[in-house]
């Protein structure tokens, strides 16, 4: 197979699923992405997978996701997908999102393990799947690649304590609605990517990052790569917290450190690692911000930050 895939999700970009960015919002991103999940995993032969009647079912354990070109209310959206790898019981599956005119708006290089859907225990995938992934095996583009993060294999050493040691200030509180959870009463991976999104403000606020006043030109931030680890799958009711820093600060981007981490236990949920930058909201680019704003940055940065 070449280097797009399959057609998994056809769609566009709602107006409602826009942040004040006037983009779509990175939550919305990851929630298509899961929809092309399921689409993908009908290619192998899983068709049920995300029924709640499913003995067997695909768990995100981790995603490295690009943003190359946003997409904008209406924007005209289609999904293709293909395996890059397989194991015994996970395999690694790239999803790409691409606009109308065939450009690549953002791709999601995505771990999933085969498991059981009663308690998530990781059981070998069936001969059949096996064979419907080699029909399935694409590349990875260079667009799809990591640029500011590495995807080395890492140990996590998140947790409420860490938080407290490193000073890292508290930017989401919150418990798991039922309206946030799978067919399985299990916290969705699309809305851990929401809250992430829904908490950054608190970041900009608590550490007094440079914001955009009606004297200059207005920016905002955008997101260009995230590394984002699950480690649980809290159901209902679970209360989390949510801890952030800045890790480091670079002329043109700065490097995001999030942990959501267990109320009652202080144990990791999901970590991720995120590139961010200025945006001019009207050129819609990419922009530096001055030396002022990047030594108020660099102040703020927590020496050891790491998932």
């Amino acid at each position: 197979m070449d280097g797009v895939g399959v057609e998994v999700w056809l769609g566009n970009a709602q107006s409602w699923e826009c942040d004040t960015m006037g983009h779509l919002n990175v939550g919305n991103y990851v929630a298509k992405c899961m929809e092309g999940l399921a689409g993908l995993a009908r290619e192998l032969g899983m068709p049920d997978a995300f029924t709640a009647s499913a003995t067997s079912t695909l768990a995100v354990r981790e995603q490295h996701i690009r943003f190359l070109r946003e997409a904008r209310p209406s924007a005209i959206l289609t999904m293709t997908g293909g395996v890059l790898e397989m194991g015994e019981s996970e395999a690694r599956v790239l999803l790409l999102l691409h606009h109308a005119d065939g450009a690549l708006s953002a791709s999601f290089n995505t771990v999933i393990a085969h498991v059981t859907a009663a308690d998530l225990r990781p059981f070998p995938w069936p001969e059949r799947v096996r064979a419907r992934a080699e029909a399935l095996k694409i590349g990875l583009p260079g667009q799809a690649a990591p640029r500011g993060v590495s995807l080395e294999p890492v140990a996590v050493h998140a947790s409420l304590k860490r938080a407290e040691i490193l000073g890292l200030p508290r930017i989401g509180l919150g418990v798991v609605k039922p309206s946030e959870t799978d067919p399985f009463g299990r916290l969705r991976t699309d809305v851990v990517m929401a809250r992430i999104s829904a908490s950054a403000s608190h970041l900009v606020r608590k550490l007094i990052l440079p914001t955009s006043t009606p004297e200059t030109r207005q920016i905002g931030g955008a997101v260009l790569e995230y590394r984002l680890i699950h480690l649980d799958y809290p159901g209902v009711g679970r209360g989390f917290e949510m801890r952030s820093g800045l890790a480091s600060v670079e002329p043109r981007s700065r490097r995001l450190v999030h942990w959501i981490l267990d109320r009652d236990t202080g144990r990791p949920w999901a970590v991720a690692e995120a590139v961010k930058v200025a945006f001019d909201l009207k050129a819609r680019r990419i922009t530096e911000l001055d030396p002022e704003a990047q030594a108020q940055l660099q102040a703020a940065v927590k020496p050891g930050l790491t998932l």
